[in-house]
């Protein structure tokens, strides 16, 4: 799998560009905020139907314009052509088609392109809370199964409509047996999300520990442990699982009416990160955290080629400035030999042999 083609229209600061990419490592290179990562960013959001920058859809619009529209071009491994096009209004909804064919729901654009993205704000992903390792595996979960999106969708349905049943209070029969019609709903969704991210988890281990060692070119354990209160802050048994939901709903229903809101269930979980026994959030040290994320980043990445077959498209937003010059070195010798885009304001690590290089200012690109 891999980009051909790159048209973008009033899409951050870019008015109007288009690009052709070749198979292997194309350099984006500027000074800081000139559109470095914004050609990234329309290409994730190609793949993801949203901006890995975690911000809303009409920021993506260029001041002034009423728009944004993406252009992507993909040839899959079988040499077959497909086009993902978006309209990204500053009001009103998007208007998304994949080969022509018009999308009723963002999600279903899923699958047609993945990608791999390492930003530096992948740092959050060790330091930050639950919720940056929930979505590190969510996203995950969705490219090597597409079911897990219709799971994850369904699971953030009921828990939106629960919590708001919950924060209305529950003050009839009506009321109540309509709250146990979403305890049933969240049991199953919430089920089928938490095995995936066990066997995903449980997939991914080995190889974030293997990637840190090689990165960090020590014998440092890291160990990985999926963590739900509702089952006492241990793994739960993947068999188990929607029984030990339902009976966490029963001894926590008291405290939820009480406080009007959901406290039972995956969207509370935590995949905790150890190094050499200790909570990497809070015991390791930056240079370790940093290892750390790059070492999930690797292993996500060939978890999904090694189940889909296909190497994701690597996207490197100024990854390198960050590291020094040994770790730096050895991320480029386990980088995927898969196409790449590469941001950066300085100078390459050695090892780096691009077939592309481009310069861009003021969103306007030009071979360098």
């Amino acid at each position: 799998m891999r980009v051909t083609n790159v048209s973008l229209a009033d899409f951050r600061c870019y008015e109007a560009v288009t690009l052709e990419l070749p198979a292997g490592i194309t350099v984006v290179r500027g000074d800081n905020g000139q559109g470095k990562t914004s050609l990234l960013e329309a290409v994730a959001w190609a793949a993801r139907g949203r901006s890995f920058r975690g911000v809303r859809d009409a920021t993506l619009v260029r001041d002034g314009a009423e728009q944004a529209i993406i252009r992507i071009e993909i040839e899959d491994r079988a040499e077959r052509r497909h086009r993902v096009e978006a309209e990204l209004r500053a009001l009103g909804r998007n208007r998304v088609l994949l080969d022509g064919n018009p999308l009723t729901r963002t999600r279903d654009l899923l699958g047609a392109l993945r990608v791999t993205v390492f930003a530096p704000d992948d740092l959050e992903l060790v330091k930050g809370g639950p919720s940056n390792r929930r979505t590190y595996l969510d996203d995950l979960l969705v490219d090597v199964g597409p079911r897990y999106v219709a799971a994850r969708a369904d699971y953030d349905r009921v828990l939106r409509h629960r919590n708001a049943l919950l924060k209305a209070g529950i003050r009839d029969q009506d009321s109540r047996a309509t709250l146990d019609v979403f305890d049933e709903q969240l049991v199953r969704a919430g089920a089928e999300l938490v095995r995936g991210r066990l066997r995903l988890g449980g997939r991914l281990g080995p190889g974030v520990s293997a990637a840190y060692r090689d990165l960090a070119g020590d014998q440092a354990s890291v160990v990985t442990r999926y963590s739900a209160e509702w089952a006492d802050g241990a793994t739960p048994d993947p068999d188990a699982v929607p029984d030990a939901l339902r009976t966490a709903l029963e001894v926590h229903h008291r405290r939820e009416l009480e406080r009007g809101v959901t406290l039972v269930g995956p969207h509370r979980d935590d995949w905790q990160l150890t190094v050499d026994g200790l909570d990497a959030r809070t015991h390791a040290s930056q240079g370790e955290q940093r290892t750390l994320a790059l070492a999930l980043r690797l292993a996500g990445h060939r978890v999904v080629a090694e189940v889909t077959g296909d190497d994701p498209v690597l996207l490197l937003d100024d990854v390198f400035s960050e590291l020094d010059d040994r770790r730096a070195a050895a991320l480029v010798e386990r980088l995927p030999a898969t196409q790449t885009l590469l941001t950066t304001a300085g100078s390459l690590p050695r090892g780096v042999e691009p077939v592309s290089q481009l310069r861009v200012a003021a969103g306007r690109l030009e071979p360098e």
